[in-house]
């Protein structure tokens, strides 16, 4: 059944709704504090910005986002939907590979340019970190410049790179910001699938929100292969925290690097 929706519309506003529909299941899983890596009242305390500027800020980067969306698929769209649909599964598990890695990369080395360069970070990135104890909705809390440079043209590379059409790219995208909002959800949640298939999880983007983690753990948000490659990379184990929930403490090697 054909509603009159084009693809380029919904590729650009389902990863929108996706993330809110998906950050408000986290909220709801917020009171589990048996599974939370920090405590509620740590999430009260070390944090520097209110939820409600965090929300104000996340908004405007996908009004950015959605923009720069309609005029990519404008520019690059093409009408030829019956081609798309015969697409096969090698030749879409081959785009969406290529979109991980090209997104990963371009993250990867623009995160940690933005870490080391001192003005970027003071007056660009250091807003993200504004949230030491990371939840799910802040997770594209960013300085609208951040949002620009690292997730807009980060995601434009990957569609353009790696070949796939408007339609393919609703599912990569909606695919990429559950994992973000997942990465910064707070908890370690039992039999979750992101935890069980990547490395680069909510405990492991954990480390790097702490002042400890800052020059280590840069990559996001699928692989930790530039992380290990170029010796950023911080292991860390998960334990129990005697009042409840858990903690990812790095070896004590790194923590005293």
């Amino acid at each position: 059944m054909d509603f009159g929706v084009s693809d380029e519309l919904v590729g650009t506003f389902a990863p929108i709704v996706v993330y809110w529909v998906y950050s408000g299941m986290y909220i709801m899983f917020g009171s589990f504090e048996n599974y939370r890596l920090h405590s509620k009242k740590d999430e009260d305390d070390k944090n520097l910005v209110s939820k409600g500027a965090v929300v104000k800020g996340v908004l405007l980067q996908q009004a950015v986002q959605a923009v720069v969306s309609i005029i990519l698929f404008t520019v690059t769209g093409s009408d030829d939907h019956a081609a798309i649909g015969q697409q096969s599964p090698i030749v879409l598990a081959r785009q969406f590979f290529i979109a991980m890695v090209v997104m990963d990369t371009w993250q990867y080395f623009m995160h940690r340019y933005m870490h080391h360069n001192k003005f970027l970070y003071r007056h660009i990135h250091s807003q993200h970190h504004r949230l030491v104890v990371p939840y799910a909705f802040g997770a594209l809390y960013n300085h609208p410049m951040e949002g620009l440079i690292l997730d807009t043209i980060g995601g434009a590379l990957s569609f353009l790179l790696s070949g796939m059409s408007p339609r393919v790219s609703v599912f990569f995208f909606s695919f990429a910001t559950i994992k973000t909002v997942d990465d910064h959800c707070g908890l370690w949640l039992p039999g979750n699938l992101f935890h069980i298939f990547f490395k680069n999880n909510s405990a492991y983007h954990d480390i790097h929100h702490q002042l400890y983690g800052s020059k280590f753990n840069f990559s996001q948000p699928f692989f930790v292969m530039w992380d290990r490659i170029l010796g950023t990379y911080m292991p860390y184990s998960l334990e129990k925290r005697a009042s409840g929930g858990f903690e990812a403490r790095p070896t004590k090697d790194c923590k005293d690097n």
